[in-house]
């Protein structure tokens, strides 16, 4: 099967598979190589030498970090002087204007103040019926289908479904087939990475994206607010999505609706592909180790029955729960993120000169053989009833700190009820196609169709 990599002991005897790991960057490269990799591929311009030192100094004035302490620092104690960096703002920017992702200061505590409670754990069980609804629908399919299946796609496909399911359910004004073709214009937008935007070119500067026209954007936006203005209008007794708990937020405080669609698009931007692919890498995973998956299936048997998958049954699934964060250690959506130092600042004995770039590679900080035991070996127990949890800042797929993804619990909860929608029903397993490296633009995501056999369980 290709691209799979088996690990030997020293007898010389095959063990497990080795899971596809991404290709880095094994040798120093200038701001202008730099540039033009990480347009096309973000992880080629981390250097290998991250998975076995956690700080190394890059050319000119950036700083390559994977020590939990300096992250912690940067993430949490001096958080308020390392800012988005300016790079991240014009990449994305264009597509989530100044909702949550971006805004900074004053600003952004209003906005995270008014939509934490959203997240709360008391509206996951609504969120969760949404989920198990598209994965009972995305299993169906499985089983009626073909015998091998590009699990990316379906993946991407099923979390797009629940963003229009969760933000949209409501409007009957709104076609979910327009939706999703809308979204899917929009991500194919959001996820090219201009050279421009990494060389810090002025704003004003054309992008090739904008050539292509900003159709996408500008068509999503006025979808948003849309929605969002019909919904205002309409009286509900009760929530029936997400949309409906963001309206009942905003009724007790004065927002602007473009701040509002911003909030929206983010929410979207950050519900789609982190979502998607951690459950393809999840299920690659599963294949490539046929006894975890029958484990977890009958862990998920043991908690439901033929009963419907529920919020509530996820806490008797501690090994599925295991799974999915090893998959978020090995496959981080979020592989790499920036910040920019506004003060000169030590933290740890490293000196950062106001402007410098602090570069976090989230993807060798899960893989770093200081940190972790095996770290490019597949190992779920490491999260399973483990006496001692990772290091503060050694396991970040949401971040941390006050700006820690506010949807941690709203994506784990979803990967979870799709993974176990799916493997209650299907079995899969490792196709004689080639196994994509992951690569990272927008998200971390396979570099091409992940394609596994799929088939049915008879029950």
């Amino acid at each position: 099967m290709g691209h799979i990599m088996e690990i030997t002991d020293n007898t010389g005897l095959a063990t497990k598979p080795k899971p596809i790991s991404a290709k880095l960057a094994t040798k120093p490269i200038n701001l202008i190589q730099f540039a033009k990799l990480a347009g096309k591929n973000m992880l080629e311009v981390i250097p290998i030498e991250t998975t076995q030192q956690t700080y190394l100094r890059g050319p000119t004035n950036i700083h390559w970090i994977c020590d939990p302490e300096i992250i912690t620092e940067i993430l949490v104690g001096k958080g308020k002087w390392f800012p988005k960096s300016q790079f991240t703002k014009d990449i994305i920017g264009s597509a989530v204007g100044n909702g949550l992702i971006l805004s900074e200061g004053e600003k952004w505590k209003a906005q995270r103040k008014r939509y934490s409670p959203l997240f709360a754990a008391r509206n996951l069980p609504m969120l969760a019926e949404h989920f198990a609804l598209t994965g009972q629908e995305m299993a169906d399919a499985v089983v009626s289908g073909t015998d091998e299946i590009d699990v990316a796609q379906m993946s991407k496909e099923a979390t797009l479904t629940n963003i229009s399911r969760v933000m949209f359910a409501g409007s009957d004004e709104v076609d979910p087939a327009v939706v999703r073709k809308g979204l899917d214009n929009y991500f194919e937008y959001i996820s090219y990475i201009s050279l421009f935007d990494l060389m810090g070119m002025p704003s004003w500067v054309p992008r090739l994206k904008w050539m292509k026209g900003t159709a996408p954007v500008k068509d999503m936006r006025a979808l948003a607010q849309n929605v969002i203005e019909k919904r205002r209008a309409e009286m509900r007794d009760e929530p029936k999505d997400f949309l409906d708990l963001m309206i009942a937020a905003l009724a007790e405080d004065t927002e602007d609706i473009d701040t509002t669609v911003d909030n929206l698009l983010t929410f979207v931007v950050a519900g789609h592909e982190t979502a998607a692919n951690t459950l393809a890498w999840g299920l690659y995973l599963l294949a490539l180790y046929q006894d975890v998956q029958t484990i977890i299936r009958e862990e998920i048997s043991a908690a439901c029955g033929s009963g419907p998958i529920t919020y509530e049954s996820l806490k008797a699934m501690p090994r599925l729960r295991s799974h999915v964060y090893e998959t978020m250690r090995l496959y981080p959506a979020a592989a790499f993120f920036a910040r920019d130092a506004s003060e000169d600042l030590t933290v740890k004995d490293v000196h950062f000169a106001k402007g410098d770039a602090i570069f976090v590679p989230v993807y060798t900080l899960h893989r770093n053989s200081l940190l972790w035991d095996e770290p490019e070996t597949y190992k779920a127990e490491r999260f399973f009833e483990v006496k001692e949890k990772p290091e503060r800042g050694q396991f970040i797929p949401f971040g941390d700190g006050p700006r820690i993804c506010i949807g941690a619990q709203y994506a784990e909860t979803e990967i979870m009820v799709l993974m176990a929608s799916l493997i209650r029903h299907v079995e899969f397993g490792m196709s004689e196609k080639n196994v994509p490296r992951p690569i990272l633009t927008f998200t971390m995501r396979p570099e091409g169709p992940l394609v596994l056999t799929a088939k049915a369980i008879k029950t």
